[in-house]
């Protein structure tokens, strides 16, 4: 049985369909917030992501007609967006480093305490990740995507998107740590 996706913007999509500018801003403004917020966490970089939010509208504005409705007009949104993050991260050169031939040990389960960490403090420790390591964990705990389908967006190998992603985990753990040792020592 085939899934079947009902959208529930569908009359304000045919309305962009027909061109109607109304429809195309009742659009924007149901999803210019989420989309900014992906292109965000992708880029790291407010300007970046409001340039990446407009040539996002702009293209699928310009290829509504393209839209099957095989998923919502959301999700098909959501991939522009992300792609466009991608290229403007590539047009800044990022690197990912292929470590497919390097031998690396299984990650360790860590103990999941359970610190309450403020969410002001995560976002601002996730801004100070390199650009790929940033990238990989956005798009895997934020976006949903698993490494096989990061990898495919990525052009890199799965090992190596798995490898990012640990290694983000780690940095990220380090700068939470120093963090919290900054502030006992100032109490």
């Amino acid at each position: 049985m085939e899934a079947v996706y009902i959208d529930k913007h569908v009359s304000l999509i045919n309305e962009c369909r027909q061109g109607s500018r109304q429809a195309q801003f009742e659009i924007y403004k149901l999803y210019a917030k989420a989309m900014f917020n992906i292109a965000l966490r992708i880029l790291n970089h407010h300007g970046e992501a409001e340039d990446v939010l407009q040539e996002s509208f702009l293209d699928a504005f310009m290829r509504v007609k393209e839209f099957r409705a095989e998923t919502t007009f959301g999700l098909w949104l959501k991939q522009i967006v992300i792609n466009k993050s991608i290229t403007c991260l590539r047009k800044r050169k990022m690197d990912l480093v292929p470590v497919d031939e390097i031998d690396i040990a299984e990650p360790v389960e860590d103990d999941h305490q359970d610190l309450q960490l403020q969410v002001d403090l995560v976002k601002k420790a996730i801004a100070l990740l390199p650009d790929g390591y940033r990238l990989v964990l956005t798009l895997y705990l934020f976006e949903g995507y698993d490494h096989e389908e990061i990898a495919h967006i990525l052009n890199i190998s799965e090992n190596t998107s798995r490898t990012q992603y640990m290694r983000a985990k780690q940095r990220l753990h380090r700068l939470l740590e120093k963090k919290g040792e900054k502030d006992e020592q100032r109490n």
